[in-house]
C-alpha cells in the first residue's frame, strides 16, 4: 500500500472537508525549518548536472567520447546508489521521484531502475505517538472512541502516510456492515515537507531548461507542475476516498474486480478508512499456486482490466504496483452463481464486460487498492490510443506513426519517412514476439537496431503532452507486472483481440459517419438547382452588386508602401555612393549625399495624413 490522494479527479462539492490546501502547500519558499532540505536537495543536483555536463558535453568536443561511453554504467549505477540513499534518508517526495524513475524501464538504463525497484518499502515508519495525534485531531476524538481496537503495528508505511488495522465500534459497525478495517494516516508535518521538496524540484526544472539537449526535447517546468498538481491532491485522502468510489462504480457489474469500500463516518482530509481487502499479492506466485490460481490467468485478466480502464472508462489506476492488487481467491461458479458476501466484496457473477473464453473457469478476482495516484484519460488523447493499439496490432507503421502525431509525442512537422521504414523493419523482425521469445534475440542485433533508432529518434521534434506521466507509469508497471507472471507474455497476443473489438467499433462509427455524410450531401444537392437558378435571375435583373473598395483601399496602401521601399533603397544607394565619392569627386560626393535627403522624406512622410477607413 502506497500513499493517498488522487491524480485528475476532484472530490463532489458535497463531501466536507475539501477546503483549500495548506499556505505551505502553496507558498514555494521553504519555511526556515526546511532550509537544510531545500538546499540538501539542490545541492545534490548541482553536483550531479556538472557531472553530465562534463562527461557528455565537454569531453566529446575534446575527442574523448570513448570516455564517456565507457564509464556510462558505472556512472549512472553510483547516481542512483547516491538518490537512494538521498531519498531514503528525506522521505516525502524524493521516494515518489525515485518511484517513477524506477518503473521507466523504456527509457532509463537498468543501472538505475534496478537500484531504485525497492525504494518504497525502506520507508521508516512514524512512530505511532506521533501519527496518534494527527489522526485524533483530524477525527475530533480519541482513537479509543473513534475505533474498538486499533494496531499500533503499521500494516505499510509509505513517504506520505501509513496503514494500520483496526476494528470499527459496534454502532459503526451496524451502520457500514463492515468490521475489521485498514485506516490511512499521513505523516506528520507532510504539507510542508511536499512544500519544500516541490519548490527545489520547480529549481531543478529551471537549472534542467539551460540546458539544450533538455529544452529541445521536454518542458521540464510543465513536468514538474504536473507532478506537484498530482503530489498536491494525493495528500488529500478525501479525494482518494472519491477516486476509489468512482472506480468502484465503473466496474461495479464485472466480477473481475473488487474494490475496498470507504467509510465514511471516519474518513477526513488526513485520515482514510476503508474495508479490509487484504488478500494475496499480485506477484506471489507461489502463494498463487497453492491457491489454485494459474499466475498466467491472472497476467490476462490483469492486461484484459487495465485496457478497459484506458478505452472504456478513461480513468486509470497510474500506481497497479504489486502492494496496490491483490488477487482474491473465489468459489469456481458458472453463469447462474449471484454476488458473494462479505466484507468489501462484490459478486462473481457473469454477464458483465471483459468476459473471455474460460471465464466461467476463473476462481479469482483482482482487487485495487489505493486510489491515490489516478489518470484521467481526455477523449483526444484515447482516441489516439485507440488508434495507437490498431496499428501496433495490424503491425500497421504508417499508423502507428499518425498515432503519435494525433497523440501529441511526435509533432505534426516531424519528417516522419525514415521513421516508417524503420518501424517496418521493426515490425518484420520483432513483430508478435512476446518477452521470452526476445529473449532468446541475439543482444548484438538489438544493438544494431538500437543504433539505427537512436540518432533518428533523437533527431525528431518529440515531446510529452499532458496527462502522459501517469499513463506511462502505469503502462510500464503493467508490462513489467504481466511478464514477472508469465515469462511468456506476449503483449501482441493480449492487444489483439481488443483491437479487434475497437476495429469493429469504429466500423460502426464510419458507416455511420458515411451515412450522415450521404444524406447531408444528398439534401444539399437537392436544394442546389434553386439555389443556381435565383442566383442567374438576380444577375438578369441588375440586383447584384460587388463592393470593392476595401479590396481598392487595401491595393493603394499596398502601392504607397512599395513606393515608399523604392524610396528608401534610392536613398540608402545615394547616401552610400556620395560617402564613397567625396575623397575623389568632392563636389559630387556631397551633392548626393545632399540630394538623398529627397527619397528619404518621401519614404518618412509619404501617405502621412492620407489614412483613411479599413
Amino acid at each position: 500500500m502506497t500513499d493517498a490522494g488522487v491524480g485528475r479527479f476532484a472530490a463532489p462539492p458535497t463531501i466536507p472537508g475539501t477546503g483549500g490546501r495548506s499556505a505551505a502547500a502553496r507558498d514555494p519558499r521553504p519555511a526556515p525549518g526546511h532550509r537544510a532540505r531545500y538546499r540538501r536537495i539542490l545541492n545534490f543536483a548541482a553536483r550531479e548536472f556538472l557531472k553530465v555536463w562534463w562527461y557528455e558535453l565537454v569531453l566529446p568536443r575534446l575527442g574523448m567520447s570513448s570516455v564517456a561511453e565507457r564509464t556510462r554504467g558505472p556512472r549512472m549505477q553510483k547516481f542512483a546508489r547516491r538518490f537512494h540513499v538521498l531519498a531514503v534518508d528525506l522521505g516525502g517526495l524524493m521516494i515518489k521521484v525515485g518511484q517513477f524513475m524506477s518503473s521507466r524501464l523504456d527509457v532509463l538504463p537498468p543501472e538505475i531502475t534496478a537500484e531504485l525497484e525497492g525504494l518504497q518499502d525502506e520507508v521508516p515508519a512514524v512512530p505511532f505517538a506521533d501519527l496518534r495525534v494527527v489522526a485524533e485531531a483530524e477525527l475530533g476524538m480519541p482513537l479509543t472512541r473513534a475505533y474498538a481496537w486499533f494496531d499500533e503495528t503499521p500494516v505499510a508505511a509509505a513517504s506520505l502516510g501509513q496503514a494500520h488495522r483496526a476494528r470499527l465500534s459496534e454502532q459503526d459497525a451496524a451502520d457500514t456492515g463492515l468490521d475489521t478495517v485498514v485506516v490511512k494516516v499521513q505523516r506528520p508535518g507532510i504539507d510542508e515537507i511536499v512544500a519544500v521538496d516541490l519548490a527545489a524540484l520547480r529549481r531543478v526544472a529551471r537549472w534542467a531548461m539551460r540546458v539544450r539537449l533538455v529544452s529541445d526535447r521536454v518542458d521540464a517546468p510543465a513536468l514538474v507542475e504536473e507532478f506537484a498538481e498530482t503530489s498536491l491532491e494525493e495528500i488529500d485522502y478525501l479525494h482518494e476516498a472519491a477516486s476509489a468510489e468512482r472506480f468502484r462504480e465503473n466496474f461495479a457489474d464485472d466480477p473481475r474486480v473488487d474494490t475496498p469500500e470507504i467509510v465514511w463516518e471516519r474518513s477526513t482530509r488526513r485520515v482514510l478508512t476503508l474495508s479490509d481487502v487484504t488478500a494475496i499479492k499480485i506477484n506471489d506466485i507461489d502463494a498463487l499456486r497453492a491457491a489454485g490460481i494459474d499466475p498466467s490467468q491472472v497476467a490476462d485478466v490483469f492486461a484484459e482490466v487495465m485496457f478497459d480502464q484506458v478505452f472504456t472508462h478513461s480513468f486509470v489506476h497510474a500506481d497497479p504496483h504489486p502492494g496496490n492488487i491483490f488477487v482474491t481467491p473465489v468459489l469456481e461458479a458458472g453463469p447462474s452463481t449471484g454476488p458473494s458476501t462479505g466484507s468489501g466484496t462484490q459478486g462473481a457473477g457473469a454477464g458483465t464486460q471483459g468476459e473471455g473464453a474460460g471465464a466461467q473457469e476463473r476462481n479469482f478476482r483482482l482487487t485495487f487498492i489505493d486510489f491515490g495516484m489516478m489518470a484521467e484519460v481526455p477523449d483526444n488523447l484515447r482516441n489516439g490510443l485507440r488508434t495507437l493499439l490498431i496499428a501496433v496490432a495490424g503491425r500497421d507503421s504508417r499508423g502507428l506513426v499518425a498515432a503519435a502525431k494525433e497523440i501529441g509525442v511526435l509533432l505534426p512537422s516531424a519528417d516522419t519517412n525514415e521513421l516508417e521504414r524503420a518501424l517496418t523493419a521493426l515490425f518484420a523482425r520483432f513483430g508478435g514476439m512476446g518477452f521470452a521469445e526476445l529473449s532468446t534475440v541475439d543482444p548484438r542485433e538489438f544493438t544494431a537496431f538500437a543504433d539505427e533508432f537512436g540518432d533518428m529518434v533523437r533527431s525528431l521534434p518529440l515531446q510529452l503532452p499532458e496527462n502522459m506521466l501517469l499513463l506511462i507509469r502505469a503502462v510500464s508497471l503493467t508490462s513489467g507486472m504481466c511478464s514477472g507472471l508469465n515469462p511468456a507474455f506476449n503483449v501482441w497476443d493480449a492487444a489483439e483481440p481488443y483491437a479487434g473489438r475497437l476495429l469493429r467499433d469504429e466500423s460502426g462509427n464510419l458507416i455511420q459517419d458515411v451515412a450522415k455524410r450521404a444524406m447531408a450531401t444528398a439534401a444539399v444537392t437537392m436544394r442546389l438547382p434553386q439555389r443556381i437558378d435565383n442566383i442567374i435571375t438576380r444577375i438578369d435583373d441588375g440586383n447584384v452588386s460587388f463592393d470593392t473598395s476595401r479590396l481598392e483601399r487595401r491595393l493603394d496602401r499596398l502601392e504607397g508602401l512599395a513606393r515608399r521601399i523604392a524610396s528608401g533603397v534610392l536613398f540608402a544607394a545615394m547616401l552610400v555612393g556620395g560617402a564613397l565619392l567625396v575623397t575623389p569627386l568632392p563636389p559630387l560626393g556631397i551633392t548626393l549625399i545632399c540630394v538623398s535627403a529627397l527619397p528619404l522624406l518621401h519614404a518618412v512622410f509619404a501617405g502621412v495624413g492620407r489614412r483613411g477607413p479599413r
